[in-house]
């Protein structure tokens, strides 16, 4: 606003602004330079001499206003004011948008101008400065069909052939969760007493607040964040979480957590009660609860410091009290000892003669006869 003024001969200026109000406050007019509405656009460009002109930026609707210049000299009561004053008319462009919308609405937003414009005008609209080349219309309306996320964004407008672009207005679309799922921290190999972190990730507007832990159709725990410290080999299986909106849920996918840890239950097996015959053995089998499955497998013999053995069997031949430890990499563990008993055979004359059965059985039933049959009297052998 260009600005010229003078003033008596044999007078100093001390000091000259602008104000917008001829209202005294606290005896004197209130310096628009101190204003913080007007302290970072308002430039003084004039002098204290006879040019007052200044620049305001960024003018909006706000702005529009009666504006006085005012000096003030080396005598106190000295003092000048502009009146009338200047008036400040400003012509707008503006959004009408509606604050929120959901998914799937339909909105209309308008391109509102205080000017007077041709009924040949067209309107271009911007979304996040960029032009929605597909959108020249004469009216000053966009309809936004069925909206998506999207389509979320500051809208603007402007109309063709004039270079001033509206403010933008911020357009918010409303959906509930999406794309959920659940990151598991640390993301490599989980042992046995680690510390585990299940996160829940979801996609959604207003952000969901409400979150649901689920391990095979339970639920154990709430909250964006599930937390497991000092995890065991029961925390295994199947995990998801259900994110909850105002305007909707949804479910992520399952992930597997799988717990490893060392052998652990360890036992033998023993086929029969453990008592076999002198010669015969006895089949021990090391049965083991670990994850990954134990592949290594010793045996020992009780009081004994070297293995008798080795492999998930073990065929004992004598008598004593036998146990296996299993390996894997994450561990070790021995079971309790077992005992086997040998059992001496005792042989009679009959088992001898059963022994000897077989395709001459009949020869010896006939010699065994004559062998046992009682002498004949008055013959010589």
């Amino acid at each position: 606003m260009s600005c010229t003024y003078t003033y008596p001969t044999g007078h100093q200026i001390k000091k000259v602004f602008w104000t917008k109000t001829l209202v005294k406050d606290n005896g004197e007019h209130p310096d628009l330079s101190e204003d913080p509405e007007y302290s970072q656009r308002l430039q003084y460009l004039g002098d204290k001499q006879q040019n007052c002109t200044i620049r305001l930026s960024h003018v909006t609707l706000k702005d529009e206003h009666m504006y006085y210049f005012r000096f003030l000299t080396d005598k106190p009561d000295v003092k000048w004011i502009g009146t009338p004053g200047v008036t400040l008319t400003v012509t707008d462009l503006q959004v009408e948008s509606p604050e929120r919308v959901t998914e799937g609405d339909s909105v209309n937003l308008r391109c509102k101008s205080s000017c007077a414009l041709t009924d040949r005008a067209t309107f271009i609209w911007y979304r996040n400065s960029q032009p929605l080349t597909e959108r020249r219309d004469r009216n000053n309306e966009l309809l936004l069909q069925s909206v998506r996320r999207e389509d979320s964004g500051r809208y603007s407008c402007a109309v063709d052939g004039h270079t001033h672009i509206s403010p933008a207005v911020q357009l918010n679309v409303m959906y509930p969760p999406k794309n959920v799922s659940v990151s598991i921290s640390p993301s490599g190999v989980i042992v046995e007493r680690d510390s585990v972190t299940l996160n829940c990730i979801s996609d959604s507007n207003p952000p969901a607040l409400n979150f649901s832990w689920i391990k095979g159709g339970t639920i154990v725990g709430s909250g964006r964040i599930y937390n497991i410290s000092k995890i065991s080999s029961d925390d295994s299986g199947e995990y998801k979480c259900k994110s909850i909106s105002e305007h909707g849920e949804k479910y992520s996918d399952n992930v597997t957590l799988n717990v490893m840890y060392p052998p652990k239950n360890v036992s033998v097996l023993m086929s029969g009660s453990g008592v076999i015959v002198e010669g015969d053995s006895v089949t021990l089998n090391c049965i083991s609860d670990s994850n990954p499955p134990a592949l290594n497998f010793s045996w020992f013999k009780e009081n004994e410091t070297s293995a008798v053995g080795s492999g998930q069997s073990f065929s004992a031949l004598q008598s004593g009290r036998f146990y296996c430890q299993a390996h894997n990499q994450h561990g070790s563990q021995r079971s309790d000892a077992v005992t086997v008993s040998v059992k001496a055979v005792e042989t009679t004359l009959s088992d001898r003669v059963e022994e000897a059965e077989g395709d001459d059985g009949e020869l010896w039933e006939k010699r065994m006869s004559f062998f046992l049959t009682p002498p004949v009297e008055g013959r010589v052998f």
